[in-house]
Formats: structure tokens, C-alpha cells, sequence
């Protein structure tokens, strides 16, 4: 035991999988991708996955480490985040507790994977009595926002992001709601820097639907450019003040953008962090 499993959730978007798994390729030990058997969201609207993408996992998972996981994801009586639940337990359940439990979505591109993969095993002990020592770990989202003509704007703070756990007794999305172990290191998030159409299908079918003040929204992300990013506040599609600021990172690709991002100056600092670990530690030292 002791494996790094890492599983995706594979919809809609399932091409931005061929940037996303290999970023995590080499260092897993299992990849699992949950696919829903009836090809439904978890709004219950229909999506079709190319056969060209299966033969494209064929062709990358040299060392036979890909498992699909097929089922029934979508049921009509529950809400689009219960569905979302349901589904990350499923797949988690598949991983194998007693492994460190890694969720990714098709859209979250990790960068220097090694170096998470040793800071995991540095807490391999975690691992041994998972249940009792609950904990979640985070590393950093940089949510891309849009695209404009010679780059990407992208929100100007990371926010935290909670890929690992030891134990998924997940309540919303991946949030377990136990101890959180920060991390210094970065995952780049497609997020919504899509076309419009794209942006409507996601906020139509995934965990939060129901949260989003939609056209709120689309209007301001319309409207921003790299001439007026400058100029305007508020840009989350929930809580707008949760997103303030933008920037811009010349860039189109992947690797584009994670050669001109300076990650060190985008993240918190190590001291930030000390003090987040240290708040967890004591919050949840409490709570036993």
C-alpha cells in the first residue's frame, strides 16, 4: 500500500486530459478516470467522449497504469454537488484507502508533480491509521481566467485547493472538512479561460450551478481585456470580491505559460504558509 492513486473526473472537457495526465504520468503509481456509463453530467445532460481519446490513453500509458472506472454518476434525485460526491467516493473507493488519494479535474494542470509526491511520502505515517488522522492537502490553484490576444489574464491570487487526502470523507466537492496540510506548489487551472459556449456548458453541469449569478458574470468576463484588466475589480462567478484583481502572463500553451509565470512571486511566501500549517495544527489539536 502506501501508492500515490491519483483518479480524474472525465466529462465534457475530457480533452484537456492530454495536458493534465502528463503532468502526473511518471510519479503515480495508478491513474483512474471516472467516466459516467451513460455519458451524463451531473445535470443529467448527455456528452459523447470520442474513441479517438481512448486509443490517445492507449497509446501514453506505457507502464499500464490507466484504469477507467465506469458507472452510473448521475441521478436525477440528487443535487449536482451530491452526484459530485457520490462520484469523488466511488473513485476514491477504487484508490484504495490506505494510499494517498489524489482528485483532479480534466482542467488542473499540476506543476513539479515530483516535488508533491515527496512532500506526500514525508508524510507517509498519515497513512497508517488514515480514519483517526483525518487530513487534506493543499497545494495552490493559479486560475486562469481568459485569453486574449497575446496571452492569458489569470486571478492575481492563488487560492488553496484541496487534491489529497488520506481519508475521503468528502461533504463539498473535495473538502473533507478536516485538518488542511498546505502546500508550496502550483496547479495551473484551466478553470474558465474557454470560449463562451464552453463557460455556459460548465456552469450548466457541475457541482455549483446553482451557486453562479451567471449572466452577472458573463458580462464583466466579456467586457475585461488586457488593455482594461487593470481597471476593474471583482471577477469570481460566485462571490465576485473573492477574485480581485487580474494579471497577465504572455503565453497560449502550456508550457508557454509555465516558462514566463514566476511561480515563486505568485505563490505565498514559506513564512505564510509556516503560519497556515501552524493554525490547522493547533484549530484541529483542539478538536480531540
Amino acid at each position: 500500500m502506501k501508492k500515490i492513486q491519483v483518479g480524474f473526473l472525465v466529462s465534457y472537457d475530457y480533452e484537456l486530459l492530454k495536458i493534465a495526465i502528463p503532468q502526473i504520468y511518471k510519479e503515480s503509481d495508478s491513474i483512474f478516470l471516472a467516466i459516467d456509463k451513460q455519458r451524463k453530467t451531473w445535470k443529467g445532460e448527455t456528452f459523447e467522449i470520442k474513441e479517438d481519446f481512448f486509443e490517445w490513453i492507449k497509446s501514453i500509458d506505457v507502464n499500464s497504469k490507466i484504469e477507467i472506472l465506469e458507472d452510473n454518476f448521475y441521478h436525477p434525485e440528487l443535487t449536482s454537488m451530491q452526484c459530485e460526491v457520490l462520484e469523488r467516493k466511488a473513485l476514491a473507493e477504487k484508490m484504495g484507502i490506505g494510499n494517498w488519494l489524489i482528485q483532479l479535474d480534466a482542467d488542473e494542470y499540476f506543476l513539479d508533480f515530483k516535488g508533491f509526491v515527496d512532500f506526500l511520502r514525508s508524510k507517509n505515517h498519515y497513512l497508517d491509521n488514515p480514519q483517526k488522522n483525518q487530513i487534506q492537502i493543499s497545494p495552490y490553484l493559479i486560475n486562469l481566467y481568459k485569453r486574449v490576444d497575446d496571452g492569458i489574464l489569470y486571478v492575481e491570487r492563488p487560492t488553496k485547493i484541496m487534491v489529497a487526502t488520506n481519508f475521503p470523507s468528502y461533504r463539498v466537492g473535495r473538502q473533507t472538512r478536516k485538518r488542511i496540510i498546505y502546500y508550496k506548489g502550483a496547479v495551473l487551472h484551466e478553470c474558465i479561460s474557454r470560449t463562451k459556449e464552453e463557460l455556459e456548458m460548465k456552469f450548466n453541469n457541475w457541482g455549483h450551478d446553482t451557486d453562479i449569478n451567471k449572466e452577472e458574470f458573463l458580462e464583466k468576463w466579456e467586457t475585461v481585456n488586457e488593455s482594461n484588466y487593470k481597471t476593474m475589480r471583482n471577477f469570481f462567478y460566485m462571490e465576485p470580491e473573492k477574485w480581485k484583481k487580474l494579471a497577465f502572463v504572455k503565453g497560449t500553451t502550456f508550457n508557454e505559460i509555465e516558462k514566463n509565470l514566476d511561480f515563486n512571486e505568485v505563490l505565498p511566501s514559506g513564512f505564510y504558509i509556516w503560519k497556515k500549517n501552524f493554525g490547522q495544527w493547533f484549530k484541529h489539536l483542539t478538536k480531540k
